[in-house]
């Protein structure tokens, strides 16, 4: 592990992709916040079971956007993160974070970009009855899932799928692929 590369994961659910990240055995940098918008979601335990420190806040009690990215910006940087990784972070990254960071926040959706962008991808995926979707990683830019992709993998969606099938495979891929491309950009740099 490069413990001089250090990076941040934003996420607001149950954690699934942050867990999948935490869990790579040769990830090649080191974790070393998790900042959660949602004070009840599971990727707290998640984080705190593997003694990464969490940063929470609620996004109304701050008078403004700018107001709360410029705390975390100021948080990032005590802990002196060099990337974000966006693992099911519900919330639109806005102008602060994005020029503190730029071209160091990275998603990942699931869906092939550029088609089915935003909230419940698998789903308009799913009843839009195409034969295929899959995950995109991708750089955070102004727009909703619009950023440069980096690295897609396709899924078939098959005749027999549900809702919870297709979306059980689409997490496997994300949890292969999202660490792969991590260690990949982190490589890089080096």
């Amino acid at each position: 592990m490069k413990a001089s590369i250090k990076v941040c994961v934003f996420a607001s659910g149950t954690g699934s992709n942050f867990q999948a990240i935490m869990e790579t055995e040769s990830l090649a940098c080191e974790i070393v916040l998790l900042v959660c918008d949602r004070p009840g979601a599971l990727v707290i335990d998640k984080a705190k079971q593997k003694q990464i420190p969490v940063h929470v806040f609620d996004p109304t009690s701050y008078p403004s956007k700018q107001a709360y990215e410029e705390e975390l910006i100021t948080v990032l940087r005590e802990r002196e993160v060099t990337w974000i990784f966006l693992a099911g972070y519900m919330r639109i990254i806005g102008a602060h974070l994005l020029q503190a960071y730029h071209g160091r926040i990275v998603n990942i959706h699931p869906s092939l970009l550029p088609k089915f962008p935003g909230k419940d991808a698998i789903e308009k995926a799913y009843r839009a009855k195409v034969n295929k979707t899959g995950v995109t990683v991708h750089y955070i830019d102004e727009g909703i899932d619009t950023g440069p992709i980096i690295a897609q993998q396709e899924v078939k969606i098959y005749p027999t799928d549900s809702l919870k099938t297709l979306t059980n495979r689409i997490q496997k891929v994300e949890h292969q692929l999202y660490p792969k491309v991590i260690n990949q950009l982190i490589q890089n740099e080096g």
